[in-house]
């Protein structure tokens, strides 16, 4: 490429005084592709925080995988587990459990829940499940000492709440509660309700209100015996070193179990939760790609002017020996200059913004005295944030290419034109 031409392209982004109004639009242009790339940015970083939020929540809650054995309870649990560990790649810890239904009761109140009985000796080390609001998780263990001499008080075997069953409840820590099997005893006058009393050891904060208002953790081996199930379990879970490649992962357990098992992935489970984040997300930047579409036509219009008001300057130029493909270098070169220029500042304002949402958020709120996020409405102490750098270059090459497309019919244009007829009247 010639310099000349970069020269004069640069040196037509310089407004003289009667190209004031020119430099305006210029102006604009650049303007609005800075807004257009930093919003970006910005939306999409904020839309993978919250994805990746919800996904840790979800993930605290539920392994990455899960086998069962179709319609009954699952026998053997630690030779099923040594296998997987041994013949499935990708997997860092198994661990047995049990789901089922079942009443609980205070002294005011009584709420049906889901049950999850857990091994407290490997459960801790797959699931995170959440902010503990009172008491700690680890004394579900038999093996804690420190908080037994309170929690198991007149022989109570340890559960941990949901903080909104605990509220509805109207529970504390170490308080007592009853819960309900609906696996009858037998007696003289039949099958009887299997009844315990419990001691609250802990109450958790999931961020979700379906685990936090429905949800209790027994130790696997209370909860084999208020559903009267032996040494049988519901099923194992597993962790994973890659929690993308579940799929992967899953597949391999069906070929060593065979069909009469029953394996689900954490994205299978919460299928269409996530559909529904990925589509918003794709919508979200189709919208706001608009406003780059917007700048996009300010760069067409600020080079028809100009191309408008150096048709003398084109023909001398063409005169001297410009080639019609060096003309239209020219006018490529400029709206690519402004195109650049807009990417750039966006990318690093918005980076910017997005890498320091959480504080920039907080200052505003302490500042106002506003609230974005209401904890007790979203679950959520901070505005999340997780810049995909992935995103970044896709709206970076798609605003660039947006930008040298607009500068192709005024550079046509421009390169069409002819030096006899335009300095005839010269």
């Amino acid at each position: 490429m010639n310099s000349y031409e970069l020269f004069i392209s640069l040196r037509y982004l310089r407004a003289r005084r009667k190209q004031i109004f020119v430099s305006v639009i210029t102006f604009i242009s650049i303007i609005g592709i800075l807004l257009g790339v930093a919003t970006l940015i910005i939306v999409l970083a904020v839309m993978n925080g919250f994805e990746t939020d919800l996904r840790d929540k979800i993930l605290g809650v539920n392994a990455h995988v899960i086998l069962m054995e179709y319609g009954k309870a699952l026998k053997n649990p630690d030779k099923i587990a040594g296998m997987i560990k041994e013949e499935v790649d990708g997997v860092t810890e198994v661990s047995p459990f049990i789901y089922g239904q079942a009443m609980v009761r205070s002294d005011s109140q009584a709420m049906g829940v889901i049950v999850k009985g857990i091994d407290t000796k490997k459960t801790f080390q797959i699931l995170s499940i959440g902010r503990m609001q009172e008491g700690h998780i680890s004394a579900l263990s038999e093996e804690n000492p420190l908080l037994h001499s309170e929690a198991e008080q007149g022989g109570l075997a340890p559960i941990i709440l949901g903080k909104e069953l605990a509220k509805n409840l109207s529970l504390r820590l170490y308080d007592s509660v009853s819960m309900i099997s609906p696996m009858g005893v037998p007696s003289p006058m039949g099958l009887v309700p299997r009844i315990k009393k419990f001691r609250v050891v802990g109450i958790f904060d999931s961020g979700f209100y379906e685990y936090d208002s429905t949800l209790v953790f027994l130790s696997i081996q209370e909860s084999q015996k208020i559903f009267s199930m032996g040494d049988l379990v519901t099923g194992i879970e597993i962790d994973l070193r890659d929690i993308y490649k579940a799929e992967q992962v899953a597949a391999e357990i069906r070929s060593v179990f065979g069909p009469y098992y029953w394996v689900r992935t954490w994205m299978e489970m919460n299928k269409n939760l996530f559909s529904a984040l990925t589509l918003q997300k794709r919508v979200m930047a189709i919208i706001l790609s608009l406003i780059v579409l917007v700048a996009a036509f300010n760069i067409i219009t600020t080079l028809i002017m100009v191309v408008m008001e150096k048709n003398k300057d084109i023909a001398i130029l063409k005169s001297m020996g410009a080639t019609s493909k060096g003309v239209m270098k020219i006018f490529i070169l400029q709206g690519m200059t402004i195109g650049l220029i807009g990417t750039s500042l966006g990318c690093a304002i918005g980076l910017t913004l997005a890498l320091n949402l959480a504080k920039i958020s907080s200052f505003i709120e302490e500042l106002w005295g506003i609230k974005f996020l209401p904890a007790d409405v979203y679950y959520l102490a901070e505005l999340p944030s997780r810049v995909d750098y992935g995103d970044v270059c896709l709206i970076v090459a798609g605003t660039l290419l947006i930008s040298f497309l607009s500068t192709l019919y005024p550079s046509w244009r421009a390169s069409k034109l002819d030096p006899a007829e335009t300095l005839r009247y010269e």
